[in-house]
């Protein structure tokens, strides 16, 4: 992986990223609230991601509603509020068992509900339970509205190249973390591995990278708001580039994956001013 670290404007992404998240960690609010700017920025991260799925709802909407289930947006709003929940407790175990951790953010995404249990509240009820926490078999189909436009592969180029990924993780590399969130990312959503939920699992992945690899070790660069910020049509094509495979369109996503999280740390620069003015 490190020779994507050395294509054009990777570094400055790099450099812009660190430069922002260091800004936020360098907020006096920082020293003394820090668990609620994290935890903010974790509820934005989950309204962002859930937008580019297809659940564009404002940020107070979000905080006023205490039932998910009631239609597919609510739905979709749910599955990101309880995958942004979870991952923040998987970063020590992605490094060792990231396949695991994956099949956990599916599994937490769908409603918490393995083959053929009774799903939570706010699950996808649409949802096959026997396809829940694992990767597609033969004969299903993915149904995503925020994937790259391109099919997904096969599954078994999905399961050799999940295996690829997942060696990658567990011996690690010297490549910077933003670069590592990237791939991450950019894979599963090239793959989309799972029949549903696979744009909520991936961005939260992204942030298990940023976070567990020391980058953001807080998760105050939410990178799913950058990315909603940009657009879809935005994030999209930039996924698009992503799976060319080429080693232009490879730099370009990388620098949007490093543009959104420095769009994330300026939003959680604004919720620590806000707390600084007891307007939040």
């Amino acid at each position: 992986m490190l020779p994507l670290a050395d294509l054009p404007g990777v570094a400055e992404a790099v450099a812009g990223m660190r430069k922002a998240v260091d800004r936020v960690y360098g907020h006096r609010v920082m020293r003394r609230r820090s668990a609620e700017v994290s935890s903010e920025a974790a509820l934005r991260g989950a309204r962002a991601s859930a937008a580019l799925a297809g659940a564009d709802w404002a940020l107070e909407e979000v905080r006023r509603r205490g039932d998910f289930s009631a239609d597919p947006e609510a739905r979709v709003m749910g599955a990101a509020l309880r995958v942004s929940a979870e991952a923040g407790q998987l970063p020590d175990i992605w490094r060792a068992s990231p396949m695991r951790v994956l099949a956990r953010l599916h599994l937490v995404a769908a409603g918490g509900a393995p083959l053929g249990a009774a799903t939570a509240a706010g699950a996808d009820h649409t949802e096959q339970p026997a396809a829940i926490g694992r990767p597609r078999v033969v004969g299903e189909v993915v149904d995503d509205p925020d994937g790259p436009p391109l099919p997904p592969p096969d599954v078994d180029e999905v399961a050799a190249r999940l295996e690829a990924l997942a060696a990658l993780v567990v011996s690690g590399t010297a490549a910077p973390a933003l670069v590592t969130a990237a791939v991450v990312h950019g894979e599963l959503m090239a793959l989309r591995p799972f029949t549903s939920h696979n744009g909520v699992v991936a961005r939260a992945a992204e942030r298990i990278v940023l976070v567990g690899g020391g980058l953001d070790p807080k998760g105050v660069a939410p990178s799913e708001v950058g990315h909603t910020e940009a657009g879809s049509a935005a994030y999209r094509a930039a996924l698009g580039d992503y799976a060319s495979g080429t080693a232009a369109g490879m730099a370009r996503w990388i620098a949007h994956c490093g543009r959104a999280a420095e769009l994330g740390a300026r939003e959680s620069v604004a919720v620590c001013e806000a707390l600084q003015r007891g307007a939040a």
